[in-house]
């Protein structure tokens, strides 16, 4: 006999009321504890037929369990530069946001040439061919998305072992987040944390997988009228939004790479210098540091926090001059992480570039 899982289990009691069901209904099936069930629906469910008439009886009423709903709903971009959101699925119609390299979402509605999804706060319809549905996706998210750690306690000791009794090298305080490096240990986790990398307790975070997300055509307005009065006012430095390009690009370097030898320090200004002159992400240094899930230090607040401060290295002055002369050691490469042997690409330091 076929073992039941919980959810089929207990799914099997929609047998008693089928019968008040329109066929044309979808039920949304959230499993929970059965433990105390004795006789009656469970004596049905565990007869050598169960099996048999719960496979029958949710296909019968369209039944849709969370866990597969979920996973059938990621959609990917599959473009080099970028690819327009419309509000209608025709290329006439009213623009809505743009969808940038790596972007991902949420499957809406599926059509046959056009699909309905949600990037971030980007809802419309993008062709499918510039899209990736199911295990397509799924690759190609697992390749560019990033695993976030947010701390969910008033503030958090990160440790150089996975031990308290290990030395502390940092506190991490409430609602900061940090880019996960591995999960293999279930009671810690080990997180890249600036220029830091450390363990935290598994207890103590909220974690999540992220992709990049799309911009609203709002979002574009605002962030480059952000951007057209930073330069104007470039000559006072009073604002953040690319008031001073060096600067801003120092500080992306310091939280990235400020640890790292300084060709690693290059080479994350490079990174964001590739970014720039592709056409598949913004093309401004501002708009690639602050576009969504980018940077986790330009997420957190590093990046503004360093920028702010003033207090950046002359080394990372020196990397992000370079670096915006056009010095590249990672040729035309746009991603980078902490190198945990899950990408290959050119190792330079503690990342892997690729």
């Amino acid at each position: 006999m076929k073992k039941l899982t919980l959810a089929k289990y207990i799914t099997g009691l929609a047998i008693i009321s089928a019968a008040v069901l329109s066929r044309g209904a979808v039920l949304r099936v959230n499993a929970g504890p059965m433990d105390g069930a004795r006789g009656g629906a469970s004596g049905i469910l565990n007869s050598r037929n169960a099996s048999i008439e719960i496979d029958r009886t949710i296909n019968d009423l369209q039944i849709v369990f969370p866990d597969e709903e979920e996973n059938s709903t990621l959609v990917m971009v599959d473009i080099k530069n970028y690819v327009n959101v419309r509000s209608q699925a025709s290329v006439e119609s009213e623009k809505t946001g743009v969808l940038y390299k790596d972007c991902g979402g949420t499957l809406l509605e599926e059509g046959d040439e056009w699909s309905r999804i949600k990037s971030g706060d980007v809802i419309g319809w993008v062709e499918n061919e510039y899209l990736l549905f199911g295990d397509d996706a799924k690759e190609l998210a697992a390749d560019v998305g990033m695993t976030l750690a947010v701390v969910n306690a008033s503030s958090l000791r990160m440790h150089s072992e996975n031990s308290y009794d290990s030395e502390v090298i940092a506190v991490v305080p409430q609602n900061e987040i940090m880019e996960v490096v591995d999960q293999s240990d279930p009671d810690w986790v080990y997180v890249d944390y600036g220029d830091m990398d450390g363990y935290v307790a598994t207890k103590y975070v909220d974690i999540s997988f992220e992709v990049d997300a799309g911009e609203t055509m709002a979002q574009i307005r605002a962030r480059e009228a952000a951007e057209a009065e930073a330069r104007r006012h470039q000559n006072y430095g009073a604002y953040m939004t690319g008031a001073d390009d060096l600067l801003l690009l120092a500080a992306l370097i310091q939280c990235e790479a400020g640890g790292e030898p300084y060709e690693g320090q290059v080479a994350v200004g490079a990174v964001v210098m590739n970014r720039v002159r592709s056409a598949a992400y913004p093309n401004t240094i501002h708009g690639v540091i602050y576009a969504s899930g980018q940077f986790t230090p330009a997420m957190n607040g590093k990046v503004n926090q360093v920028y702010e401060s003033g207090n950046i290295r002359q080394s990372c002055i020196q990397a992000a001059q370079e670096a915006l002369n056009g010095t590249s050691n990672v040729g035309a490469l746009t991603h980078f992480r902490t190198n945990n042997g899950a990408h290959t690409g050119i190792a330079i330091g503690h990342h892997i570039f690729y």
